[in-house]
């Protein structure tokens, strides 16, 4: 199995399945224009994002890390009317392209955009959420995931969900003596999940045109 065969069959699927339009289309290239690796969920993922706040009937959701705003746009076109997503970004000139995305996409208008350190807005969150969130998906700073599935658990009502991207890390997070922050953070937030008694979880590993990774679903328990 090579990543060629990976990239090849997501293709397919993409292909048959993927439902991406011009506007995610353009959301799904943000990178390029900071000249960066493609980052973003894939198109596979974030139709995955959006079958989940379909099945979980979102009103609420709570994204932490915008970047382009591709798979903001997946999780906003799943929302009923009246529904809301509130998404962090923490590097101003993503949020700013990102709004450019959803604009385009036409979900601005459920879409409450917040600028900076997400540990910094989300206690703030707390104090002033008007109810809790249905679903929250989480692809930010790797290191500090542990705390983001904290406040994760703290603003979101039981029975809700936790999706969290990029925890396998190329099989990395199997390594105990891996010193990179963000495979640590992802070992200290399992190790979180574990002990939580307010929530069921399980990972699974992926491979796709994205490498090797994987996800957490989490779901708070009654």
């Amino acid at each position: 199995m090579t990543q060629n065969q990976w990239s090849a069959v997501d293709g397919y699927f993409d292909a048959v399945l993927g439902d991406e339009d011009s506007a995610l289309a353009a959301a799904a290239q943000a990178h390029i224009g900071f000249d960066l690796p493609d980052i973003g969920v894939s198109r596979s993922q974030g139709k995955l994002l959006h079958l989940l706040a379909l099945v979980q009937r979102a009103e609420r959701i709570l994204e932490i890390g915008t970047f382009g705003g591709y798979s903001s746009i997946w999780l906003a076109r799943a929302l009923p009317p009246g529904g809301r997503l509130v998404t962090i970004e923490w590097e101003r000139s993503f949020a700013q392209t990102a709004a450019g995305h959803l604009q385009r996409a036409g979900v601005a208008d459920r879409v409450e955009q917040k600028v900076g350190r997400a540990l910094d807005i989300l206690p703030d969150l707390a104090k002033t959420a008007e109810r809790p969130f249905d679903l929250v998906f989480i692809d930010a700073n790797k290191p500090d995931t542990p705390e983001y599935f904290d406040w994760a658990l703290e603003l979101s009502r039981p029975g809700g969900v936790i999706v969290v991207d990029n925890v396998v890390l190329g099989g990395a997070v199997a390594d105990a003596d891996n010193p990179d922050g963000g495979v640590r953070g992802m070992r200290r937030f399992h190790e979180k999940v574990a002990a939580e008694p307010r929530v069921s979880a399980t990972t699974i590993q992926t491979v796709g045109a994205k490498g090797y990774d994987g996800f957490t679903l989490a779901v708070i328990l009654p």
